[in-house]
């Protein structure tokens, strides 16, 4: 079945990853040929992408009246790797397994949000449970800006299962969760194989995905309201780990 990826950024980095087959580029027949607009053009020539130029109506419908920037790429369904291909990521870059766990996050712009944060840490994968949770949706692309394109993605029928056999090879779970009890995030040393995994907006990690991990960690927190948005916590988490590891793989110029 096709999909359908809209705006400059997330059609560019699609076409980049070249990891979808890429079906049509549609572009409204008012858009001028210039800028990310022209990258698209020549990107889509050298790939052998049909183009067509449509009303703006068209755009709006596919894009379900999103920000499409004027332009739509219809391509083949997202490519969901396994947990297994993700290890194989690690083990082939010689380097600590570094996943990201989602406990049934339904927001696209949350979820896009830290699929683009975790490309740009160096994850070797995300695990997401495939029922009652968001998948990854056009609008989940959008907002990651096509970063997810990169990633590798598992898509799992029961997340607590998959964390088990994480663990069964020796990945070390730690949640990020809220309480008392819950020790701060700088009090724990993160360069180890971990697997990093947040609870949903507003209920935070069921009891079984709480239970199932190693450790579970706290972002301190000195002002007036009670808690971070899911997106900013796990950002700050994902990149204390990657620090943990010393920028593991950062390369400067």
């Amino acid at each position: 079945m096709p999909d359908f990826i809209y705006g400059h950024w997330p059609i560019i980095e699609a076409m980049r990853a070249g990891r979808r087959a890429f079906e049509q580029l549609l572009i409204t027949n008012t858009t001028e040929e210039r800028g990310a607009v022209k990258t698209i053009v020549q990107m889509a020539e050298e790939r052998g992408v049909p183009i067509r130029r449509v009303p703006k109506r068209i755009i709006d419908d596919v894009a379900s009246g999103a920000n499409h920037q004027n332009t739509v790429l219809r391509v083949s369904e997202y490519p969901y790797t396994d947990v297994e291909d993700i290890l194989t990521l690690a083990a082939q870059r010689n380097e600590q397994p570094f996943i990201l766990l989602l406990d049934l996050l339904k927001d696209p712009q949350n979820v896009g949000s830290l699929l683009r944060v975790a490309d740009a840490v160096g994850v070797h994968g995300v695990i997401l449970q495939e029922r009652r949770s968001v998948g990854v949706t056009p609008a989940v692309v959008a907002a990651s800006s096509g970063a997810v394109e990169h990633l590798y993605v598992a898509q799992v029928t029961n997340l607590v299962n998959a964390m088990k056999d994480l663990k069964e090879n020796d990945v070390w779970l730690v949640g990020l969760d809220l309480g008392p009890d819950v020790p701060p995030l700088d009090r724990t040393d993160l360069n180890m194989a971990i697997g990093l995994v947040l609870g949903s907006e507003g209920e935070g990690m069921r009891r079984l995905v709480r239970d199932t991990c190693d450790l579970r960690l706290t972002l301190p927190m000195r002002g007036h309201v009670a808690s971070l948005n899911v997106a900013t916590v796990g950002s700050i988490a994902l990149y204390a780990a990657w620090q943990a590891r010393g920028w593991e793989g950062w390369q400067t110029e």
